[in-house]
């Protein structure tokens, strides 16, 4: 029985850092057995943070730079983990960071080019796992559902809360995901305006009250009449949400609060609209699982017919560069990775690039 080693590497919408995840995967009977072994986060400076939240509004060449040092940030802090730990890895699978998502005009981007990151870490790295998917009609998200389908397959339900919440769940034996809507980067962002990087376990929402007009018109936006496969990301929310906080007249806490709120029922409306049994138990994993304030009350939203599970912290932190690396395995060995009955594309395919380090010094 083989084992892939490999280090998974993972930057979000919400932008609070990398991600890294030396992962061990094996199988046993059909069935993908995983391990997480060591795991880095990096947090973003202040001016990184900067450039990757507005790097939707460069110039093509300040993009293009972008692009090339990002890459080749990624891997020095690679390499640097390989060599602090003394990891053996076959490969690295990095996602890269996301500035441009609009499937509906087929195309995406994410930031990290791979040849840098491939000749600085000196390792094989597999990245953008989204184009091919784009290209062939489909949202090129969510991707986190074929981990869930092959790692977590105990689970009637699988929730990330990263920056953009996402759900993944079987009906009529097909795998079904997509963006619900917002989670954690309304939250981050109301945080950053008084100076704090985020809502320590909710603490501030908690203190709030709700805003019932402010509630109305998050729940009066659009993106959430849609029908799946659907996804959605930075571009939403500068359009969409900053507006409705920027013209809000309540206090921060009020915010949070209502935001929370707003989030965990937009969530729990999915949810009991596809429970297929009388107990469901739903994963949830990503930086809004350390809230504790929004898993209350996401849980009194889904009531007692879903029995919400939040795992160890470190699954919790790095599940989504686990499924990455995961992606990157079944990318070598050939098989599908992006799934077309979540993504809407015309087929299922074996996505991304593959690059090799170079060969001198």
């Amino acid at each position: 029985m083989s084992t892939y080693k490999v280090l998974g590497l993972m930057s979000g919408t919400s932008l609070d850092g990398l991600d890294m995840a030396y992962c061990h995967f094996s199988k046993d009977g059909g069935k993908w057995q995983f391990s997480i072994e060591k795991t880095r986060d990096i947090s973003y400076t202040k001016e990184m943070k900067e450039y990757l939240k507005n790097a939707i509004f460069l110039s093509d060449e300040a993009h293009d730079k972008l692009h090339l040092d990002y890459g080749s940030w990624l891997g020095e802090q690679s390499r640097k983990f390989i060599e602090d730990e003394d990891l053996e890895i076959d490969f690295i699978a990095s996602h890269g960071h996301t500035s441009h998502h609009r499937p509906e005009e087929g195309f995406t981007f994410q930031l990290g080019d791979g040849q840098w990151l491939a000749n600085i870490s000196g390792k094989k790295v597999i990245c953008d796992f989204r184009t091919k998917d784009v290209s062939l009609g489909g949202q090129g998200a969510p991707l986190v559902p074929i981990g869930d389908q092959l790692l977590f397959y105990d689970f009637d339900f699988c929730l990330n809360l990263g920056g953009i919440s996402n759900i993944s769940f079987e009906k009529d034996g097909k795998l079904i995901a997509y963006d619900i809507g917002l989670a954690n980067m309304p939250l981050n962002y109301i945080t950053q305006k008084i100076g704090l990087e985020y809502d320590e376990n909710g603490k501030m929402a908690r203190s709030g009250n709700l805003d019932k007009d402010l509630l109305q018109k998050l729940n009066s936006l659009p993106y959430y009449q849609l029908p799946y496969p659907k996804s959605t990301g930075y571009e939403w929310f500068t359009e969409d949400i900053v507006p409705l906080i920027e013209a809000s007249q309540v206090s921060e806490a009020d915010l949070l609060h209502t935001f929370i709120y707003h989030n965990s029922e937009q969530i729990a409306l999915d949810v009991l609209k596809n429970i297929q049994k009388p107990k469901s138990r739903l994963l949830v994993a990503g930086g809004g699982a350390l809230n504790s304030f929004f898993i209350e009350t996401l849980q009194e939203k889904l009531g007692q017919s879903v029995e919400l599970v939040v795992p160890t912290k470190t699954l919790i932190s790095y599940k989504e560069a686990l499924v990455f690396a995961l992606m990157g395995v079944l990318r070598l060995e050939g098989n599908p990775n992006v799934l077309s009955s979540v993504t809407g594309a015309s087929e299922d395919s074996c996505s991304g690039e593959i690059y090799f380090p170079k060969t001198k010094p």
